[in-house]
């Protein structure tokens, strides 16, 4: 009879942890913005405030992107150097964290827009499982990572770790790293970044054939026949990396459904127009 209740009881949290999973997935925005680094333009790209910022904007994707330490940790940089957002010439894969985590990735930042210390305080690179704690604190915001390098293995274990799967997807033109992302969880999304000159019919079929939810084409490229085709398959189409909001207004018009950005701000402004 013990046994019976312990199996029962088992069953009703199942069900509850399954309700509030589904929920949780339910409440996720979805209104086409992707703050492209987080919300690089005000803060410096990858960097913990500018993630901070675009969950506070309410963007329903942050895109971020992630090199192996020489220490086996998953690091959020564009870059595999260090130097053009540090100043200092500094390999990711040839330093461990702890000496990444030494320079300021706020430095051409700074810089750039002419700022004090105390206006743009020093910032250091962050590990994926900072970013991702900060998302599975809440249920609007998802987050779309890039590895610039196969750590496809390393980042999942991550994923697990912090149970994170309906929070995350991936981007990247990479097509064996998006393919190994599918193999390693099916419904992770996989949004598949394409250049201008896409030859759009066979880039169609081979995103079905692997069970990707998107093409991601560079702004450039985008043509109403392009859309019409990707549209027409169910799956989403997107625009990289859109910062001129008359170019947002035009991606909008021919029907866009996901612009990469690094002005959000700007292109939720467009959107609440609508």
């Amino acid at each position: 009879m013990k046994n019976l209740l312990k199996i029962f009881i088992l069953c009703i949290w199942i069900q509850q942890l399954t309700f509030v999973t589904a929920a949780a997935q339910q409440a996720f925005l979805q209104n086409g913005v992707t703050a492209h680094r987080g919300n690089s333009s005000e803060f410096p790209e990858n960097s913990m405030p500018a993630f901070v910022s675009a969950l506070e904007l309410g963007v329903d994707w942050i895109e971020l992107d992630v090199f192996l330490s020489a220490d086996g940790k998953v690091v959020v940089t564009h870059d595999k150097n260090l130097k053009r957002v540090s100043g200092v010439d500094m390999e990711i894969a040839a330093h461990t964290f702890d000496e990444i985590a030494s320079v300021d990735i706020a430095w051409e930042f700074r810089n750039r827009h002419q700022l004090s210390l105390e206006e743009s305080p020093k910032l250091t690179v962050p590990l994926l499982e900072d970013v991702l704690q900060l998302i599975v604190s809440q249920s609007k915001t998802r987050l779309s990572i890039q590895p610039k390098m196969d750590c496809v293995d390393e980042v999942f274990e991550l994923i697990d770790k912090y149970q994170a799967a309906a929070w995350v997807g991936f981007n990247d033109a990479n097509l064996e790293l998006m393919k190994k992302v599918k193999s390693k969880n099916s419904s992770v999304p996989v949004f598949w970044d394409r250049l201008p000159d896409t030859a759009i019919d066979k880039d169609i079929e081979t995103a079905k054939a692997f069970g990707f939810e998107a093409l991601v084409i560079h702004y450039s490229g985008i043509t109403a026949e392009k859309v019409a085709k990707v549209k027409a398959t169910g799956m989403e189409i997107g625009a990289w990396t859109v910062n001129d909001i008359g170019v947002m207004e035009s991606l909008l018009e021919l029907g866009v459904e996901r612009i990469y950005t690094d002005y959000p701000n700007e292109l939720l402004k467009l959107k609440r127009k609508d």
